[in-house]
Formats: C-alpha cells, structure tokens, sequence
C-alpha cells in the first residue's frame, strides 16, 4: 500500500514539527498537491534544476527539502527564466515540494543534533534557547475493561513524557452515565436506556507537537462510538527548544584537528579557519547553515570554537578580537540532513507499512568551486 501525501508529512512531522520554525520561516507545502498517492519521496538540500531532473529520472512524487524553492514572494512566474524553469518542470512532472527547514534545524534528533554527534560534541544544550514546547493534559474516560489498551495506545504515541521520566500517567475509577439516543450504535447498553458503567478516568501529559497523532491513537484504541475526553492547556512548559548545539568536546583537539574532522565528517573539500590552528579546544558549538550571528550566544555558552558557515570578514575580526575560533565548513555541510531524514522517513513508513521508496538525492548542490 502506497502512503498519501498528507502520511508522508504526518510522519516528517514527527521529527521536524511546523510550531517548531522560526517565525516568517517558508516551510510546509511550497508547490504541488499532497492528494495523491507517493510512490517515491527524494530527501534533498536544494531544489535545483540538476535535482528535479533527478526527480524525473528515477519516478519521485515528493521531494522534501532543507532550503525553500520559494523564498520571498513570487511577481510572476515566467518558465524561460532559471527558477520559472525549474517550477516548470515540477508542475508538469507532478512533483510536489515540501520544506523543514529550521523546525528541522531546532527539533531534538535534528540537523543540529546530527552535526554534533558528526563532529564528537557531547552533552549539548542549544546555542540560543528560541522557545518551550507548550503541554495539554489529556483527560479520558474509559470503559475499565479497555484501560490498558487504551493507556497503552496513548503512552506509545508518545504522551507522558514528564523530565527524564517517561509513560507517566494517573488512573482513577469511578462510574460513568450516558443514554444512547436513537441512531446511536452503543458499545455498551441500549438506545432509551439510561446506563450506569465502571470507568476508569485517565490522565496524561502531551506535547502540542504530537496532540493530534495521541488523540488519534486513543479515539482508534477507544471502544466508545464518541469517547469522552478533555484537553487543557498547562501553564507548566516542556522541552525548551533552541538554535544549535554547544558542549564538550569528547576529547580536547587543538582547532588544525577538529578542522580535519569536520572535512571528514561533514564530507567538505575546505574549510575555513579563524584562530591559531594549535589553539586547545574543550567545549563546541555548531549551527547548521549561516550561524555568525550566534557568536556571542556561543561564546555565552563557553564554546572554545564554533562551527557555522557563511561567517563574513567583519564576524571574522570580531571573533579574533574576543578570543574565539571558528570554522567556516560552508553551507552545503548541512547535506547531512539528506541520509538522516531519509533513513529516518523510511523507517517511520515501513513502520506503517507502507510500500513508499525513500532516496537520498545524489546530486550535490555546493555551489561553490575551490581552486
């Protein structure tokens, strides 16, 4: 069985939550529909041409991608300029295109996660703490023979994640009243007749970001033709949630070594470096993409060295002047993402059994050439 579009995103969604981004940040569907079956998603950085002919060639429906093809808000669309090209090509191939960009850079298990564990970063916090995850409480009222199936559902979805405390929640019995009114189809008890049962009252924590795949598992686990159930908003927050990873080193390098493994790692020809290659360094910090504007954030943290691209000359001269290096990989290192997500998406759909491919694209996007 093939997944539709909107399963495919359900389970991206998973890892990269909408509510996550950046404010103004161009994620979601940017071009095509999501009502239709996906025989193939491509997992890529960019949406360039030499990518969409990727596409075409090997039968994708659905490319997910890091960057938006659509950034700033679109005049006209003429198919004989370069990008109008592009669009082209995608609307006449049926491709659609979806963006997670920084709800994948800031989300647990991210691009920020898997570029720490890349370069051996251990013990992280966020660079900048951008926002806290907000929490419901989850209320249902279950028939007591189907509490555990029902309390299983629920706590496998995901709910009750309190701290480092997992599948918390709080059970209480008691009875419930309902009369099933005509052209109801009871579980228990009959239409006209007032009925008295023993429940048990559930009670769970769930983070905004999976509110509805737990309600959807507890209303398909539920025996109830309308299950009575309760969300409330709670004060109390959850995880807090943040741009880039800083922690300690797994063993001090001097900046020349840790430069070495970043080419490695992060599969880059060059780097650029600012500091003294001999320079002891404890504590890390990385950002996927343009990061320099999180120098100081950094440097807040302890962060001996930070690794971002795009650094410009005058954040270059800020750094030496404050004592912090930095190494510059380039943009195109966040190509990480295309292997992860992709070995993750197909997990998550096989989990479903769903018979959707899942690639990584092969092209390389790196716009650069280094002479």
């Amino acid at each position: 069985m093939l997944a539709k579009g909107q399963a495919v995103i359900q389970c991206m969604e998973q890892l990269a939550p909408k509510h996550a981004a950046e404010p103004d940040d161009r994620i979601g569907l940017q071009l095509g529909t999501l009502q239709k079956d996906i025989k193939h998603v491509m997992i890529a950085l960019d949406v360039t041409e030499e990518v969409v002919d990727e596409a075409v060639k090997t039968g994708v429906d659905l490319i997910i991608a890091h960057h938006a093809i659509i950034y700033r808000p679109l005049k006209g669309l003429q198919t004989d300029t370069p990008m109008g090209k592009v669009y082209e090509k995608l609307i006449k191939s049926d491709i659609a295109v979806y963006i997670s960009h920084t709800n994948l850079d800031i989300t647990e298990g991210g691009m920020n996660d898997w570029m720490a564990e890349a370069l051996g970063i251990e013990n992280t916090v966020s660079v900048q703490d951008v926002h806290q995850e907000s929490l419901f409480k989850l209320v249902v009222f279950v028939p007591k023979s189907h509490h555990q199936e029902v309390l299983d559902a629920v706590l496998n979805a995901g709910a009750g994640h309190l701290g480092q405390y997992s599948h918390c929640s709080f059970n209480m019995d008691g009875f419930g009243t309902f009369m099933p009114q005509e052209g109801s189809e009871p579980f228990i008890g009959q239409q006209g007749s007032l009925e008295r049962v023993n429940e048990v009252r559930l009670e769970t924590i769930v983070p905004k970001g999976i509110q509805k795949k737990v309600v959807q598992a507890m209303l398909k686990a539920h025996p109830y033709e309308e299950a009575a159930y309760d969300l409330y908003p709670l004060e109390q927050k959850g995880r807090t949630l943040g741009l880039g990873r800083v922690g300690e080193l797994r063993e001090p390098v001097t900046l020349k070594q840790l430069a070495e493994t970043v080419k490695q790692n992060l599969d880059v020809p060059h780097v650029r470096v600012v500091g003294n290659p001999d320079t002891l360094l404890k504590k890390a910090a990385v950002i996927g993409g343009s990061g320099g504007k999180f120098m100081h954030a950094a440097m807040f943290r302890g962060a001996d060295v930070l690794v971002t691209g795009d650094i410009d000359y005058h954040t270059a001269l800020d750094a030496v002047a404050a004592g912090l290096c930095i190494i510059d990989p380039g943009h195109n290192a966040e190509k990480i993402m295309k292997e992860k997500v992709a070995l993750w998406l197909a997990d998550q759909l096989q989990a479903h059994r769903y018979d959707t491919l899942v690639s990584a694209s092969k092209v390389n996007t790196e716009p650069f050439t280094f002479m």
